[in-house]
């Protein structure tokens, strides 16, 4: 299945979107856009999935995603999500905007977005303000809080390139059929997943398949499955009484031993260090 291509609504007064997407009208299955995404989360926690990245999002986090870049956010179960999303085109302030030497970093900037970006540091409280009233401007001063947010993010040398798969041009088969593997990955990672599944998926061997998901996104698809099962379990354990062994089988892992194995590589900490520092819930022992 391939990303749904979303297309984005303008009125005859506004030349880029901004508005405010709130459960249930935030949810989005995977998806793709020629726009260019900035998104300030205003309410909510859950996983996001952007390219081949996977990580957790929460309440103030900023990202900006270049145009045609494949995503979803995915909420925790039973809590209410709210984003405020701008959407603008490359081209929405015209054709030779981008050209002007005084654009050369925002140029830049645009470039460096089609593998997402995530804002850290002084930035994300500069631009929480702005991009907050973005949606209720008017006139010329919604271009001009536009580009004083684009002229922030362009200066910000803490934001984070997220995805790690390849910025280049692929025909319509190659760019289907990772879709097809992300998108069952998304929607079956709790289960046990067979490499003859997802390599059947994609219309090849299981060798084919693993070099293919290897050279097209530079990890293996068995370390990306962790990585998704991962981000799962952080929520579980920092948003639900779940005990570490049950955000291990819920999350799709078969053994605790594995599962303690793997969070420590993802995250860099034991799932009871993780939870303590995140949700300041007692500490639970790691079982072994």
């Amino acid at each position: 299945m391939k990303p749904i291509t979303e297309k984005l609504p303008l009125s005859d007064n506004t030349s880029f979107v901004a508005q405010t997407h709130r459960t249930p009208n935030f949810e989005m299955s995977w998806h793709q856009h020629t726009e260019y995404e900035l998104i300030l989360f205003t309410e909510g926690v859950g996983l996001s999935f952007i390219g081949n990245y996977v990580g957790e999002f929460e309440v103030g986090d900023i990202f900006f995603l270049g145009a045609n870049l494949a995503h979803t956010f995915q909420k925790s179960e039973n809590v209410i999500t709210s984003a405020v999303v701008v959407h603008f085109k490359e081209d929405f302030w015209g054709k030779e905007f981008l050209t002007l030497p005084e654009s050369r970093n925002v140029r830049q900037l645009l470039d460096s977005s089609s593998a997402g970006l995530k804002v850290r540091g002084k930035s994300k409280e500069l631009l929480t303000p702005l991009i907050t009233s973005l949606e209720k401007e008017r006139g010329f001063k919604r271009i001009i809080t536009l580009c004083d947010c684009l002229d922030i993010l362009s200066k910000n040398e803490e934001s984070i390139q997220l995805s790690t798969q390849e910025v280049r041009q692929v025909n319509n088969k190659s760019r289907e059929r990772i879709d097809r593997i992300f998108q069952y990955t998304m929607e079956n990672f709790k289960e046990n997943v067979q490499l003859t599944t997802i390599a059947a998926i994609a219309d090849m061997s299981i060798p084919a398949f693993c070099n293919y998901f290897k050279k097209s996104t530079r990890k293996t698809y068995v370390d990306f499955l962790n990585e998704v099962r991962i981000g799962y379990a952080c929520k579980l354990l920092t948003d639900t009484q779940s005990t570490i062994e049950g955000a291990c089988y819920d999350s799709g892992f078969n053994t605790v031993a594995n599962f303690n194995k793997q969070f420590l590589k993802i995250k860099g900490s034991t799932p009871s260090k993780y939870r303590k520092l995140f949700s300041g819930r007692e500490i639970i022992e790691d079982a072994s």
